[in-house]
C-alpha cells in the first residue's frame, strides 16, 4: 500500500490509497479513519511513501481476576465494535481475546470477570440462518457457567439476529445482550465502549432473563437503553442513537456510572429452557408493495417456503381493478391466491408505527380471502421474517395459527 497526496481541482487530500471497486474512482483512507472517493480523471497523485503491512502484536495487558465479581462471556461475531483500524495500512483488525478486550476497555475488569470466544469475524450483512444456529448453540453451551452473555454484532442486521435468538432460546434464564457500535473503538466518537460497559452493568446488576439489545440512548455519552429483541429497529444509518423501540418502550436505561432504571420490564413466565434451531435450507422472502407493482414480482417466490409482504398503510396492496390501467391488479390477486395455497404469506406494513388492520378497506379483505395472514399484528417486517422462518423450522403444521400469537413480545 502507498501513502499518497491527491490533488483534485482546488482540493488536496492525503492518506492511504486503498483498492477501489469502482473504475475511475480513487479510494483514499484519510487520517481520521474515513474513506473518500475521488474521481481519477484530472487528479494528480504523488506517492509519499510505501506502507508495509505488519502483524500487530498481542496486547500485554494483564487481566485482573477478581473472584468475587460475576462472570460474563462475550461471544464475538464481528462488526464495527470488534474492529480497529490500522491507520498506517488502512487494514481493519479484529480484537476479541479477553486480554485485548481488557486492554481496550479496562473499566470492564472492575465490573465482571470477562471471558470471550470468537464465533465469526464478519459483517452482519453476511449473516445467514446457519449463523443464528452457531450463536444459539454457543449461548446454550455457556449459559450455565456465567451470569450473562454479550454478543458483539454488526449493527446493520442486529435486529434480525436478536429476534432470531429470542425465538430460538425459549425459556433462557440469563440475559443475552446484543451489543454493536456505529463507530469503531479507535475513534474519538466511538460508541463501542459505552455500549459494552452499559451491557455489562445491566447483566451484573439485574436479574433480567431473555434476549435484548444495548445501544446509545442519545447522541451524548451519558446512557444506553436496553431494547426488546423483537421490537427494535435501526432507524438511522450512522447516528450513535440509531436503535429505537417500535410500538413499545425500552426495557431499561443504564447510565455510564452503571445506574439501572427500569422503564417497561415485565418478568417473563418461567419455562423450561429449549433450544430450537433454524432450518438452514429454508427460503423465506420479503416483497414490498409499491406503485406500478407487477404479479411477476410475486411469481419469483413460487419455489420459496414462505413470504412476507410489506404492504401499504393498514396492510393494503394493489388488488383492485378500477380501470383499464389497473388490469394487472387482478393478476396480482390471483398470483397471491395461488401462492397462498402452497406457502404461508404474511402481511406487515411499510409504516414504522401502528398495526395491521385488514378489515378496514376492501384491499385488506380481498387479501385475507386470498389467504394472506397477519391481520391484527404490529410486528416489524424484520421480526415477522424471522418468526415465519422459525415457525417453518419448528412448527410447520401450525404456522398460520401460531404466527398471529404473541410468543416473545413481538406483537402487542
Amino acid at each position: 500500500m502507498e501513502r499518497v497526496r491527491i490533488v483534485s481541482g482546488t482540493q488536496e487530500y492525503e492518506g492511504i490509497l486503498m483498492p477501489s471497486m469502482k473504475e475511475g474512482i480513487l479510494l483514499l483512507k484519510l487520517d481520521n479513519g474515513y474513506n473518500i472517493g475521488i474521481r481519477e480523471k484530472g487528479s494528480k497523485i504523488t506517492v509519499l511513501k510505501k506502507v508495509k503491512e505488519t502483524k500487530e502484536p498481542q496486547p500485554k495487558a494483564q487481566k485482573k481476576e477478581q473472584k468475587d465479581l460475576p462472570k460474563i462471556m462475550i461471544l464475538h461475531t464481528g462488526g464495527t465494535i470488534a474492529s480497529q483500524v490500522d491507520y498506517e495500512t488502512g487494514a481493519v483488525i479484529a480484537r476479541f481475546t479477553p486480554e485485548e478486550i481488557i486492554a481496550k476497555f479496562p473499566e470492564l475488569q472492575n465490573i465482571a470477570q470477562v471471558d470471550s470466544k470468537l464465533l465469526r469475524n464478519m459483517w452482519s450483512g453476511d449473516m445467514r440462518f446457519a449463523h443464528y444456529n452457531i450463536m444459539a448453540k454457543a449461548v446454550a453451551a455457556e449459559m450455565k457457567k456465567v451470569k450473562g452473555i454479550i454478543i458483539t454484532h454488526g449493527t446493520d442486521t442486529m435486529g434480525y439476529s436478536a429476534a432470531a435468538l429470542s425465538f430460538m432460546l425459549e425459556g433462557i434464564q440469563i440475559p443475552v445482550i446484543f451489543v454493536g457500535a456505529q463507530r469503531s473503538s479507535d475513534r474519538g466518537s466511538t460508541d463501542a465502549a459505552l455500549n459494552l460497559l452499559c451491557a455489562t452493568h445491566f447483566i451484573t446488576k439485574t436479574d433480567f432473563k431473555g434476549v435484548a439489545i444495548c445501544m446509545h440512548e442519545n447522541m451524548d455519552d451519558e446512557s444506553c437503553i436496553i431494547l426488546p429483541a423483537c421490537r427494535t429497529k435501526k432507524l438511522h444509518s450512522s447516528r450513535r442513537d440509531a436503535f429505537k423501540a417500535v410500538n413499545t418502550q425500552p426495557i431499561a436505561r443504564v447510565t455510564k456510572d452503571g445506574a439501572v432504571t427500569w422503564i417497561s420490564h415485565k418478568e417473563a413466565a418461567k419455562t423450561d429452557f429449549k433450544l430450537t434451531l433454524m432450518n438452514e435450507k429454508l427460503k423465506v422472502g420479503i416483497v414490498r408493495f409499491h406503485p406500478n407493482f407487477f404479479a411477476a414480482e410475486l411469481e419469483h417466490y413460487k419455489n420459496f417456503d414462505g413470504v412476507i409482504i410489506e404492504g401499504t398503510g393498514l396492510g393494503n396492496g394493489p388488488v383492485d381493478v378500477i380501470d383499464k390501467e389497473t388490469k394487472e391488479h387482478d393478476k396480482i390477486l390471483k398470483t397471491i391466491e395461488k401462492l397462498a395455497k402452497k406457502i404461508p404469506i404474511a402481511m406487515t406494513t411499510q409504516c414504522i408505527f401502528g398495526r395491521i388492520d385488514m378489515d378496514v378497506y376492501a384491499y385488506g379483505r380481498k387479501l385475507q380471502q386470498a389467504g394472506v395472514i397477519g391481520n391484527g399484528t404490529d410486528m416489524l417486517t424484520e421480526t415477522a421474517f424471522i418468526k415465519l422462518a422459525w415457525l417453518l423450522s419448528n412448527h410447520k403444521k401450525n404456522v398460520k395459527e401460531m404466527y398471529v400469537k404473541n410468543l416473545r413480545g413481538e406483537s402487542t
